[in-house]
């Protein structure tokens, strides 16, 4: 959990948020092993003495930095997914979900290059709880998926829902996690026309289910 400031008024409080938002974009771009103390304290304009003043060590604003940013990545997509269609097909409500997550990943680039990694690296083996909330928010996410497609498939009844949101939540994810890296190597395609690939691809896949059961 994010640690609390040691000073209760607002210059100690505005030079903590100062230190995390620096440490996000430092950290997303050169990754924890490659972001020195000296570095955050070139970007921020603030003394080392400030970062120790608030955090511990250089793991625990590693762990304020991932518990931050996985609370506004949620944030975000409860927000982006309020007021879900009604009507239309299962098809049409996953394009509605997944093209508002892919508004919440562009939103929110420096949490998910951070987090991804540190899903492909050790290098953050001495900051045990950011490893910890990592694991939290893919085991987060890939419940979010599964509610995503629970809540398209809805029309054909709650067991069929739960059926194809279960079998369709890791697929989901794994495609979440391609169209991230493939919108950060700049290849010319939006986000839009990821997720909408992304959603026919699910589609076809429940919709054989879907069928299957009815057989």
């Amino acid at each position: 959990m994010p640690q609390t400031p040691r000073s209760g008024n607002s210059r100690g409080r505005r030079s903590r948020q100062e230190i995390l938002d620096a440490s996000a974009r430092v950290m997303s771009v050169r990754g924890y092993a490659g972001t020195s103390m000296s570095t955050l304290a070139k970007e921020t304009g603030l003394p080392k003495s400030a970062f120790y003043h608030h955090f511990d060590s250089k793991a625990g604003l590693l762990s304020a930095v991932m518990a931050q940013g996985a609370h506004g990545f949620f944030d975000g997509m409860r927000e982006a997914h309020r007021n879900p269609p009604d009507g239309g097909t299962p098809r049409e409500r996953l394009r509605w979900y997944l093209r508002r997550t892919g508004a919440v990943l562009e939103n929110r680039e420096e949490f998910l290059r951070l987090l991804l990694v540190l899903v492909m690296s050790r290098e953050a083996a001495d900051a045990p709880e950011a490893q910890q909330t990592v694991i939290t928010v893919r085991d987060e996410g890939r419940d979010y998926m599964r509610h995503m497609v629970r809540s398209a498939y809805l029309g054909e009844g709650e067991e069929i829902a739960g059926r194809v949101g279960d079998a369709l939540a890791h697929f989901g994810m794994a495609g979440f996690d391609g169209a991230f890296v493939a919108l950060q190597a700049g290849d010319g395609r939006s986000i839009t026309d990821w997720m909408d690939q992304l959603a026919d691809a699910m589609a076809g896949i429940g919709d054989a289910m879907v069928a299957a059961a009815g057989r």
